[in-house]
């Protein structure tokens, strides 16, 4: 059986933000097994499974990416949406837009320091669309 909702994520200022209760709260009840994807309709943005503990993760992931992928770079074409722009696009193809997680005993099955991450890298956000589809 597959369910598939999707739900608008609030405006997140820049950062990576633990998003599991809303997508957990979108689901409900999860099934005995199964598998959870998570799809994100942005181009801008990301989602990660990572550190969930420890904050200074988050904040060493955005020091790196900022080294990897400055704002205002010279050698950028695409510049028309603002010196944000192409370094979001090019974070969120190396983290990606979905996640696949298992379902095991009607709950995500990850790691104890696991958490799902929604990861916006424009300085001026929107709110976001996120699909969630369970398949058991």
């Amino acid at each position: 059986m597959i369910t598939q909702k999707e739900i608008t994520l609030p405006s997140f200022q820049r950062g990576f933000h633990l998003i599991d209760h809303l997508v957990l709260n979108a689901v409900g009840k999860l099934p005995e097994t199964g598998l959870l994807n998570l799809f994100l309709k942005h181009t801008s943005a990301a989602l990660m499974l990572n550190e969930n503990a420890d904050p200074d993760v988050r904040t060493d992931l955005n020091t790196l990416l900022d080294k990897i992928a400055p704002e205002g770079a010279p050698f950028y074409t695409h510049v028309l949406e603002g010196a944000d722009d192409m370094p979001a696009h090019f974070k969120t193809a190396v983290f990606g837009s979905s996640l696949s997680i298992p379902i095991s005993h009607h709950r995500l099955n990850t790691g104890i320091w696991q958490g799902i991450y929604f990861c916006e890298f424009r300085r001026y956000s929107s709110r976001r669309e996120l699909v969630i589809t369970v398949i058991s």
